[in-house]
């Protein structure tokens, strides 16, 4: 009998959801105007950097049910509108996420390309606060680059859309693994922390299971992690190896995908794509025995504290450079 009263629930729950978005929206579009409003009579010299605590105290005392326009909070108005005003195309993004997490990009963020990246991300993730920051800490944006420039020509070919979906390190700070440890201990700890493993990974990840049995021939033989990505349509095989990365790794792999898609993968989905995790890699090695691999596999390493965010900022500009010199 409750079953006919699902869509009418359904509905509510979106209405209320639209009633939201338009509240938010409204609200950033307030927040840009005021910030709008105060730079440009700053900038003409028409008032001084104190009428903002004025404005505030004036706010204060006239309105004082009206929350949120601190001093503070005005000022970053301000430096919200300053941001974005040459920035048109960023204009709509801004106004589709909780002021909360803008305040959190625009002033934690260095480029306008690092701002974009989060603004496109917190939107298809709906991220909040707290995952939001902890991407920005993760370095998400430095370490998606860099993954992006680093997928092998038979993973770029055989997968469009690819980019921003794998990373070139993970960041595993939230299982506080001993070192050294296991790859067991690797596995058990991820499974146990599989919230946090997929927005790690993003949330387009589904986790299919540990240990996926596989049966070629006579013999049974068992992925460490199986995922399926929705985006991707496709089976995502992950290895993990506690240790550096060897070339005879990417044979396991290879076979375990070659399994996948003859005989787990569905009519419908795109070839499965093999990660090999490892503790430690050579970037040199790892691009010896991908150059004339055909099988869409890539390898990635994995951190168990949180990266240095200068370096990795340091070693996305000279991929950007290198880029530049070979144009």
């Amino acid at each position: 009998m409750d079953n006919r009263f699902t869509d009418i629930i359904q509905l509510i729950k979106q209405s209320r959801t639209n009633a939201i978005k338009a509240v938010n929206a409204e609200l950033i579009k307030l927040y840009w105007n005021i910030g709008e409003y105060i730079s440009k009579k700053i900038e003409i010299s028409e008032w001084g950097d104190s009428v903002v605590t004025e404005l505030a105290n004036f706010l204060q005392t006239q309105e004082p049910e009206i929350k949120g326009f601190s001093d503070k909070n005005i000022w970053r108005m301000k430096q919200f509108y300053e941001t974005y005003r040459d920035f048109p195309k960023l204009s709509p993004l801004v106004r589709e996420i909780s002021w909360t997490n803008n305040l959190l990009i625009f002033s934690r963020c260095k480029t306008i390309e690092e701002i974009e990246f989060y603004l496109k991300l917190v939107k298809q993730e709906n991220y909040s606060k707290r995952e939001l920051d902890r991407q920005i800490s993760a370095s998400f944006f430095e370490r998606t680059m860099i993954g992006n420039s680093k997928l092998s020509p038979s993973v770029r070919e055989n997968n469009k859309g690819l980019s921003n979906t794998f990373k070139d390190s993970y960041v595993f700070e939230f299982l506080n693994l001993p070192d050294p440890h296991s790859e067991s201990d690797l596995k058990r700890g991820l499974v146990k922390q599989m919230k946090n493993f997929i927005l790690e990974l993003g949330k387009d990840f589904l986790f299919i299971g540990e240990e996926y049995k596989l049966q070629v021939g006579n013999s049974d033989f068992f992925i460490d992690l199986l995922f399926f990505h929705r985006g991707l349509q496709c089976l995502v095989a992950f290895e993990l190896k506690a240790d550096k990365f060897k070339p005879d790794h990417l044979g396991q792999l290879n076979f375990y995908l070659e399994a996948l898609d003859r005989d787990v993968k569905k009519p419908n989905e795109n070839p499965s794509i093999g990660v090999l995790l490892c503790k430690d890699k050579d970037s040199e090695v790892v691009e010896y025995a991908l150059s004339r691999s055909l099988s869409p596999t890539m390898v990635s390493e994995y951190k168990t504290q949180l990266p240095d965010k200068k370096l990795l900022q340091q070693k996305l500009q000279e991929l950007f450079d290198n880029e530049t010199d070979e144009k």
